[in-house]
């Protein structure tokens, strides 16, 4: 059966790309800030690019910010939109979803920032990370990175080591941009699909 795939609409994101990424892999989404149709999705994708108070003031206005926490299917948050799924974010001093127990911060000024290009991950877990090997290249553009926790279900080392992916029961996220990253990042795509 053919499953409904929704992308979060929400004044951010990544949208243009990331559906050309399903679409590689023959899988149709819908683009929506709609609850109802959040609701009714088999997956739901919260991408991300944007600025983290903005993205959540958009959030609070269509009352998604109460709703996303609440779902029960698969969620997969990328880039900010793993940031917004975190306790809080130093950029704009954000408030987020609280559905990881992490904080965002922003890189040390000692490199350069933002991290932008290809980026290697480690320690990689769970079934979103099946098939990932040490060494696979991932595209990273991130200037704030969320700091380990119990949740890190995969690490990247870029000035520290921080959280490339998390999870807590059916939230995902991911900071590196799955939708850029070829075919590892397909890879990652067709493992949330297929959750």
């Amino acid at each position: 059966m053919k499953q409904r795939i929704a992308i979060l609409k929400y004044n951010a994101g990544n949208s243009t790309s990331l559906n050309y990424a399903l679409a590689r892999l023959g899988i149709e989404a819908i683009l929506t800030d709609d609850p109802q149709e959040l609701l009714k999705a088999d997956k739901v994708i919260f991408p991300g690019v944007g600025e983290a108070s903005s993205a959540m003031k958009y959030l609070k206005i269509q009352n998604l910010d109460s709703l996303i926490p609440q779902l029960t299917q698969p969620v997969l948050g990328i880039c900010l939109g793993m940031q917004l799924m975190c306790n809080f974010s130093e950029e704009g001093n954000t408030t987020g979803l609280k559905i990881f127990d992490t904080e965002v911060k922003r890189f040390p000024a000692k490199g350069i920032i933002p991290h932008t290009g290809w980026n290697n991950l480690s320690k990689a877990k769970s079934p979103l990370m099946d098939s990932v090997e040490t060494g696979d290249d991932f595209y990273f553009v991130h200037s704030f990175y969320a700091a380990t926790c119990t949740q890190t279900i995969a690490e990247c080392d870029y000035l520290l080591p921080f959280s490339a992916a998390l999870q807590k029961d059916n939230f995902f996220g991911a900071q590196f941009h799955p939708e850029k990253s070829g075919k590892t990042g397909e890879r990652i795509l067709q493992n949330f699909i297929d959750l």
